[in-house]
């Protein structure tokens, strides 16, 4: 069984998928990753730096894999760990070999329809993407996120990789400009019937302008014109400026990612 056709077989179980979107797609390309097994039934992923992310296939839970093959990853120095969904049994072994939660990753969704209007900031405009935009949303993104440790990172080759993805539509990446210098951008996603605030970033020099706002609930327009079942995003637990915007248009969190760290390399 590969990698994806056991976090596909979690997935049904435990409502909620085992990697993350990056990790996805890395596996999916064929990228060089780490694959550790016991007795062939759990995949432990680490992407380049990336914390770990660890599967157990349904049929073989409570039998011992996990804490094995979690042993035997921080006996080789890893610290960080990814709990998607945070679900119990994800909870109760962190506990057991001594990890504590560092950071949180909040799912919120809504599926409120009625979008409240927004003033667009003045002197900027808000319009759909086009190719030549590709570097300047990767340069807003790099100072939008300086301190994100995965959204930071984005490259051009990765806003490339994931324009190439089925569901990238260019009439859903909305880019702000002032001035003709792109200062922010709102990426939305429509996948499965659910539709996603895929990313919105904002350069610094125009925070407080309530652009976060504009740009969002110009996706949201965009996202409920294809009729959804309802409309997700991913925001930080302690980004109290994002989450006041999300809950003013109707956001509620339904679930939680955990970042689970070891207090020092165990030996």
């Amino acid at each position: 069984m590969s990698p994806l056709e056991l976090a596909e077989a979690a997935h049904g179980v435990d409502g909620v998928a085992p990697f993350n979107e990056a990790t996805t797609i890395a596996l999916r390309d064929g990228a060089p990753l780490r694959v550790n097994r016991h007795d062939d039934v759990l995949a432990a992923i680490a992407v380049g730096d990336a914390p770990v992310e660890l599967v157990v296939h349904p049929r073989h839970r409570r039998r011992g894999h996990g804490r094995a093959v979690v042993d035997e990853l921080l006996a080789q120095g890893e610290t960080r760990f990814w709990a998607h969904g945070d679900l119990p049994a994800a909870r109760a072994l962190a506990r057991s070999v001594g990890l504590t939660a560092a950071r949180t990753l909040l799912v919120l969704a809504t599926t409120d329809r009625e979008v409240p209007l927004v003033r667009v900031p003045d002197g900027v405009t808000i319009r759909t993407f086009t190719d030549s935009d590709a570097d300047a949303i990767v340069a807003v993104n790099a100072r939008a996120f300086a301190d994100h440790p995965e959204q930071g990172a984005m490259d051009r080759a990765g806003f490339d990789r994931r324009r190439r993805e089925s569901w990238f539509d260019p009439d859903g990446l909305f880019v702000a400009e002032r001035d003709g210098r792109v200062i922010g951008f709102h990426w939305t996603k429509l996948a499965d019937g659910v539709g996603e605030v895929y990313v919105v970033g904002v350069d610094p020099e125009a925070h407080g302008s309530g652009l976060g706002t504009a740009l969002t609930a110009t996706g949201l327009h965009h996202l409920w014109s294809h009729d959804p079942q309802r409309i997700e995003l991913y925001v930080e637990g302690d980004n109290a400026a994002a989450l006041a915007v999300y809950h003013r248009l109707g956001f509620v969190e339904t679930a939680r990612d955990v970042l689970y760290v070891a207090p020092r390399p165990h030996r």
